[in-house]
């Protein structure tokens, strides 16, 4: 992102480009009241420099010289401070379709608006102190939400739960670092006993903290970004029905010939508020032309990588030699065995399945039977019983995870400098750098080169 000009009044399209009932055209800055007054006529005839904020207006935008109307459209203004950006915003509800929309965004850059750079409406709501940091990336969050859990995720950390946490721990650690330098600063005074108990003890809970949070990481990550499954199994033993079946349509050709499926089709699903992408591969088997060797070839690569494998097995059949490999394969992946077809006569040998997969579950994936039993499993192993969808904060973003391992293991230092009885000066210096990671969350440090990263991920219009 290019380094850019808050004073500047800003304009961008905020709504997905295409055919719609309605596109909004988003201005920003000290100039957005006085461009609206050019473009915009109010049935009454009043301007919007005049309007009162959070107010609403039906008119006609037009153009500057001739008056020609290009779009009828309802425009809000919003004023400062009391806006998104902390600035004047307006507003203008356009159709929909894209030529009325780059119309009047190509009239509001000619009368003196620069274009937003991606995320810009969001990082001057930062840099105007509306939001933090942590609120700020909560708002990708809930834009880029998969499901429901993610989304409340998201939600919760941009009304500020992750912040009022980060905040607590930062005052904690202020008042202990308070006492500590109030000693450095008069050593002729040792520390006493008590202010020594209370701050080892005030560390001891803030310690423990940040290893509840982090414990909760790595399944916030998974309802933010979720987990890769694969569908693997031999040719014509259900994968395509069962992807259909976990979708609840038909997105995959279903056909009783063998080897129907010959690229990865890859879908994003919703198991007890946990984003899957699952994928269904082709058939593994000993290919017979170039086409299917780069299949094959694909499909072992996605497995490799996956984070869960669900293999199908022919419950109507006895295992074959291309079932054993795949058994082989599979033995160290974290892998649900799946027995499909339980509607027809079963031939399978169940007790080598057994043997090696704990509790296969049976299924009719072209009845849409015992489907939920697999869901539950999925969720299972992901929540291995320990974080539900309904835990109340999960920290789920890679900065924030890092930064908070950092400052917990400065905290656990400082926890192991007073068991030893070394210096103040050395506890209190961990004590500021632990601070200093803690602020980085919140943004109240930080470099423009941050702030790009974290903003250029953005679509332009937020």
């Amino acid at each position: 992102m290019a380094r850019c000009d808050i004073s500047d009044t800003i304009v961008a399209i905020a709504t997905p480009i295409g055919e719609s009932g309605i596109g909004i055209v988003r201005i920003s800055g000290q100039d957005a009241l006085s461009i609206a007054d050019k473009i915009f006529v109010s049935k009454d005839n009043k301007k919007p420099s005049t309007f009162k904020t959070y107010t609403t207006h039906y008119g006609w935008i037009v153009e500057t010289q001739d008056s020609k109307i290009i779009d009828e459209v309802i425009l809000t203004v919003m004023r400062a401070p009391r806006s998104y950006t902390k600035e004047d915003i307006v507003e203008i509800n356009c159709h929909g379709g894209i030529v009325a929309l780059r119309r009047v965004l190509d009239l509001v850059l000619e009368n003196g608006c620069r274009l937003a750079e991606p995320g810009e409406f969001t990082k001057r709501a930062f840099l105007n102190g509306r939001i933090d940091l942590a609120q700020a990336e909560a708002v990708l969050d809930i834009i880029r939400a998969k499901t429901d859990s993610a989304l409340k995720i998201g939600a919760e950390q941009l009304k500020g739960a992750l912040s009022f946490k980060i905040n607590k721990f930062r005052k904690a650690l202020l008042d202990i670092l308070a006492i500590l330098e109030a000693n450095i600063d008069f050593p002729g005074e040792e520390i006493s006993p008590a202010d020594l108990k209370d701050i080892t003890k005030n560390l001891g809970n803030i310690n423990d903290e940040f290893k509840s949070l982090l414990e909760s990481a790595q399944h916030g990550r998974i309802l933010r970004e979720g987990i890769s499954v694969v569908i693997c199994g031999k040719p014509n033993v259900g994968k395509s029905s069962l992807l259909n079946a976990l979708l609840k349509q038909e997105r995959s050709i279903v056909t009783p010939i063998a080897g129907t499926t010959r690229d990865t089709i890859e879908e994003i699903i919703d198991i007890k508020g946990i984003p899957i992408r699952i994928m269904d591969t082709a058939g593994i088997i000993e290919p017979k032309d170039l086409v299917e060797k780069k299949a094959v070839e694909r499909a072992k690569r996605y497995i490799a990588l996956a984070d869960l494998v669900i293999l199908l097995f022919d419950g109507s059949q006895r295992l074959t030699p291309e079932d054993e490999i795949l058994i082989k394969k599979l033995k160290k992946k974290t892998t649900i065995a799946i027995i499909n077809k339980i509607d027809l006569k079963q031939k399978i040998e169940r007790q080598r399945i057994n043997k090696i997969f704990r509790r296969p579950i049976e299924i009719s994936a072209k009845e849409s039977q015992n489907i939920n039993l697999l869901e539950d499993a999925v969720a299972n192993l992901v929540y291995n019983g320990r974080v539900t969808s309904s835990e109340p904060l999960l920290v789920s973003n890679l900065r924030h995870i890092r930064a908070i391992k950092e400052a917990q293991k400065l905290i656990a230092e400082t926890l192991n400098s007073l068991d030893n009885r070394l210096s103040l000066e050395f506890i209190a210096q961990d004590v500021k750098d632990a601070l200093l990671y803690l602020d980085d969350i919140l943004g109240k440090r930080f470099s423009e080169d941050l702030l790009d990263k974290i903003f250029s991920e953005f679509c332009i219009g937020k």
